[in-house]
């Protein structure tokens, strides 16, 4: 078995699905100027974060990314859902930015999310681990 120190830190199960998540940057900088609502996509969700790839406009970001001076709000469709889960999120890591399309891979660890949207993630993630569902 691999050693992932990423999973040792997890407070929450995490589930393996693909799910779209649109995204937005926030920054409480008054000269942070970015109002696009980006499309993503994680591949992992559970009650304290999620894994996003998906579009950082500009390398220059990161080390404020990291510092949490940039946030993410993050909105993430769960099937059988009427309404999408919304939550601010922090990057915990990020991995290689592809220069050409500048995609990359985000940890996100939720900041703010209430207590109805995280349970509708638990509730999810029960979901896949129960008996003859797909994991």
């Amino acid at each position: 078995m691999a050693y992932n120190p990423r999973q040792e830190q997890r407070q929450f199960v995490r589930v393996s699905q693909s799910l779209p998540v649109r995204y937005k940057f926030l920054s409480s900088d008054p000269n942070f100027r970015d109002d696009t609502v980006r499309e993503g996509r994680t591949d992992n969700v559970g009650g304290g974060g999620l894994l996003l790839t998906g579009q950082v406009p500009s390398v220059e970001w990161i080390t404020e990314l990291l510092m949490e001076k940039i946030l993410l709000a993050v909105t993430v469709e769960l099937p059988e859902s009427d309404e999408p889960v919304q939550a601010i999120a922090k990057v915990a890591w990020l991995e290689a930015i592809d220069q050409n399309t500048e995609i990359c891979q985000l940890g996100l660890t939720f900041k703010e999310i209430t207590r109805e949207n995280q349970d509708r993630i638990f509730d999810f993630v029960i979901k896949l681990h129960a008996p003859g569902k797909r994991k």
